[in-house]
């Protein structure tokens, strides 16, 4: 059958139409696979700054773990040699134990700082371990700040078994979770040589330590040993479920009889990986 005249061309123009509107939306949907790839491109990896981060607290809680284990296995003297060696040791652990700190719902230090407070701020003290001396910054007392280490000039450094000061010369005496070293009682005995008649020795201990069933040492043979030394136990706190306040005052008259007082071991407060 012959098209009229012009037919062919026309039925031409509409085929060139129709590939024309198929290669239009043909390529629309492609434009749309691109866009939605690229979309999903766009999700972001796992930032390597977390993972390093993640990755350094890890070392540094190692870090922290050891030297904590160190200073529980060793005197005093030897503690204090093994930061002269290394100052930077000092801030590691001290950065590790404010991390481990935080997550107490509570810190012994608050509990004595707010002790002091209820009291005369004409009572001189002297904190054994004083850390970053947030004691002497939270009371108006006049406190002297001593540690291994100093990188403070309100801090002594010194072996807390041999202090600067003279006998009998300050109210208290606070060792906030610092009677580390297997050679603790001299620290004791240097805080009882320091005090005036009468004064307080006040003890945060983690409850471990002081807890048999955990293999702790018994509280009532160390608080027996502190007394022999020439306390008198005044309080016993144990309502905190991570550490035990003991407060003590020094004997008016020490006994004349010297003899050897036997101090329990106090097991090494071994933190958890957190």
């Amino acid at each position: 059958m012959s098209l009229p005249k012009g037919g062919r061309q026309r039925i031409a123009d509409m085929v060139g139409r129709s590939r024309k509107r198929r290669g239009a939306t043909h390529h629309g949907g492609q434009s749309e696979l691109k866009v939605s790839c690229s979309g999903s491109q766009k999700k972001r990896k796992p930032s390597p700054c977390g993972f390093l981060d993640k990755m350094r607290a890890k070392l540094s809680g190692g870090h922290f773990r050891m030297i904590n284990e160190k200073l529980y296995t060793c005197t005093g003297k030897e503690a204090l040699n093994y930061f002269k060696e290394d100052p930077t040791l000092f801030d590691m652990y001290h950065t590790g134990y404010q991390s481990q700190m935080s997550q107490w719902p509570e810190q012994p230090v608050s509990k004595i700082i707010k002790w002091l407070k209820d009291h005369s701020t004409s009572l001189v003290v002297a904190d054994f371990g004083c850390g970053d001396a947030r004691l002497a910054k939270s009371v108006k007392n006049k406190v002297f700040s001593f540690d291994l280490v100093s990188n403070d000039p309100s801090v002594i450094a010194c072996d807390m078994s041999n202090t600067c000061l003279e006998s009998s010369v300050v109210d208290v005496a606070v060792f906030s979770l610092s009677l580390m070293g297997i050679n603790y009682p001299s620290y004791l005995t240097e805080a009882h040589r320091i005090l005036k008649p009468g004064g307080w020795l006040l003890i945060a201990e983690v409850k471990s330590r002081l807890d048999p069933k955990t293999g702790g040492a018994d509280p009532d043979r160390f608080i027996k040993a502190v007394c022999e030394l020439g306390f008198k136990s005044e309080v016993k706190d144990y309502s905190n479920k991570m550490f035990v306040l003991l407060y003590f005052k020094k004997k008016e008259k020490s006994s004349s009889m010297k003899r050897e007082i036997q101090w329990p071991e106090l097991k090494a407060c071994l933190y958890k990986r957190r």
